[in-house]
């Protein structure tokens, strides 16, 4: 039986199931009439995806443009003599303890954890990620108020050489713009801070140092007090510092604004087709 390769990508990417949000090989299979490995291997070919969904979020801020510029052109060309930080918050920062212990990985078998847990407090995780080199500055604290920020602040400013002026990269977050921190930051000339476009996080790249300790220490780790779960994640900052690795920015600011632009339009075109 010839496969009409063409059909199945066209209602891959086109339509939708009757009684579904997306396409699986089984029902694509039944709509056109072939095997479901025909069909997965149609999908693999042509690149598609369908039971994958990419969160996403064009920013509407209007200063996005001078804010994109302003933030790459400190990734691409940092300034002599200064540090180019990025810095951030985790919150929630879990300590979980599972109800029962799990039975190691052999062969055969994945480890396993219980899917219930005991929640013996949160912490929150402040992290400065230099641009240079990877080195993480980074504090614990209980909560995350500008209170917590500005004591972040200071140990920045402590720990990061007298001689060096510093450009901190952060989101909006209001504790990052409160009037104390403001008085605070206008008595320190040589710390310079640089906002990320509203909804545009991705900027930011101690997020990665974010996603990386999480999926590396903290998702299957299994902790019975916070004192325990902070030592954790000092060690690993401990261990990460031993032999930082940065991550190279290679996008310039005009790349990343007409990639934008073409968003805005489609997003536009389908916001045309929903009215009409």
């Amino acid at each position: 039986m010839k496969v009409d390769a063409a059909q199945i990508v066209r209602l891959t990417t086109q339509t939708l199931p009757a009684n579904a949000t997306q396409w699986s090989t089984r029902s694509m299979a039944a709509q056109v009439g072939v095997s479901d490995t025909t069909v997965l291997r149609v999908w693999r070919q042509h690149g598609l995806k369908p039971h994958r969904v990419r969160g996403f979020k064009v920013s509407r801020d209007p200063q996005f443009v001078e804010k994109l510029e302003d933030i790459v052109g400190l990734y691409m060309s940092p300034p002599d003599h200064a540090l180019v930080l990025w810095c951030d918050e985790k919150t929630q920062v879990q300590a979980l303890d599972r109800t029962q212990p799990g039975l190691p990985m052999k062969k055969g078998r994945a480890a396993t954890m219980t899917h219930d847990y005991k929640l013996n407090g949160t912490r929150t995780l402040f992290a400065a990620l230099n641009v240079l080199d990877g080195q993480v500055i980074a504090q614990c604290q209980q909560r995350h108020r500008h209170i917590e920020w500005l004591k972040f602040l200071r140990q920045i400013e402590r720990e990061a050489p007298a001689d060096k002026e510093l450009h901190l990269i952060a989101d909006n977050y209001a504790t990052h713009k409160h009037p104390a921190v403001q008085r605070w930051l206008a008595k320190r000339p040589r710390i310079h801070m640089h906002f990320t476009p509203t909804s545009a996080s991705w900027l930011n790249m101690v997020e990665r140092f974010f996603r990386d300790i999480t999926v590396e220490r903290l998702r299957r780790g299994v902790f019975t007090s916070v004192p325990e779960l902070v030592a954790a994640i000092d060690d690993y900052i401990a261990h990460h510092n031993t032999n930082p690795k940065p991550f190279i920015w290679t996008k310039s600011a005009r790349d990343i604004l007409q990639k934008v632009i073409r968003a805005n339009s489609r997003l536009s075109s389908k916001q045309n087709e929903a009215l009409h």
